[in-house]
């Protein structure tokens, strides 16, 4: 599997991808407390009874390191005009299936949400993933979450994606354990 540095990808003249970086902490905070069950949801490593602007920092900091080294990408989506942080995407390598190379997650905070950002910036990340070679994701979504579903049943249909029933875990969110169902699409290039 090749290895490249995370770098900035332009959508559009309303939406760029920036690495995910310390820089950002301030307003991934603040973003995130605008929107905490969801968040929850989408990080559920997040502990809430440790501080959470040191949870944020951490996961920032290494993210960077590891974005740099092409061990794991994440960015966070910025509107340019008023630099805005509207939402956080990213592949790490934790998987459930043998097939997949690299996971994707994503959110998008509430004031922001229902705009398309999530489905620009997960087509943007996927043919950034794909430009260099064939690489197979995994995309994870929690069946009660009728918006999530939607995105990740769109991503599927555009990338001639798959359910993978074989993907499927239980994960912790809030104290509590839920089925989320995997998908996997290939990207590479074209």
């Amino acid at each position: 599997m090749s290895r490249r540095a995370t770098s900035s990808i332009r959508i559009d003249e309303g939406l760029i991808l920036r690495p995910a970086s310390a820089v950002y902490s301030l307003k991934l905070l603040e973003a995130f407390e605008e929107t905490w069950p969801e968040v929850s949801r989408a990080m559920p490593w997040i502990n809430p009874d440790k501080p959470f602007q040191e949870q944020i920092e951490s996961f920032l900091l290494e993210t960077e390191k590891m974005g740099r080294s092409g061990l794991m990408h994440h960015w966070v989506m910025i509107r340019p005009w008023d630099d805005t942080l509207l939402g956080l995407i990213g592949f790490d390598n934790i998987t459930r299936t043998t097939d997949a190379k690299w996971n994707l997650g994503y959110w998008v905070r509430s004031s922001e949400q229902r705009h398309g950002f999530a489905k620009k910036s997960i087509n943007a990340t996927l043919e950034w993933l794909g430009a260099i070679e064939e690489v197979i994701v995994e995309l994870k979504v929690d069946p009660m979450n009728l918006a999530g579903v939607n995105t990740v049943s769109h991503t599927v249909s555009n990338w001639n994606g798959e359910r993978n029933i074989s993907g499927d875990s239980a994960v912790m969110v809030a104290g509590v354990r839920t089925l989320h169902h995997c998908h996997l699409v290939i990207t590479g290039p074209k």
